[in-house]
């Protein structure tokens, strides 16, 4: 089982989807140039990403310099063929990938032009709709 991180970065480039073999395998590969506190822009980090299947179209919606925050799984294999001797392949498979805003309101949903929803007239808790709920 392969695990888990998460990193944040800027879109450097966005490949198309390719198809591989008979079976529609799809692959497609991006690359972000890493951001935050720990990152010396004098010395930037950009690392290749790739999505598989059905998750190629997650960067639809991004654009090239666009700041994500990318959900990924660390995997590797081995092979040997050829009589090369063995070749170590490493893939770093992202599985979500989430916008980054700036300013304080980061992670809150954006309403546009539409006001927020008011949930102010709920009733409070402990209150006699408490026993209504189906669960």
């Amino acid at each position: 089982m392969s695990q888990s991180f998460q990193t944040q970065g800027e879109i450097h480039s966005i490949g198309e989807t390719t198809e591989y073999g008979k079976n529609g395998f799809t692959k497609r590969e991006f690359v972000i140039k890493l951001t935050g506190p720990d990152e010396n822009s004098s010395y930037p980090n950009y690392i290749a990403l790739e999505l598989i299947k059905d998750k190629c179209a997650l960067l639809d919606s991004y654009n090239i310099g666009d700041e994500i925050q990318v959900h990924f799984n660390l995997s590797g294999r081995l092979w040997s063929g050829g009589g090369k001797g063995e070749k170590c392949f490493t893939s770093l498979q992202a599985w979500r990938i989430e916008g980054v805003s700036a300013g304080a309101n980061a992670g809150m949903p954006d309403y546009g032009n539409e006001p927020a929803p008011d949930y102010g007239n709920l009733p409070p808790a402990g209150s006699a709709y408490d026993d209504d709920v189906p669960f």
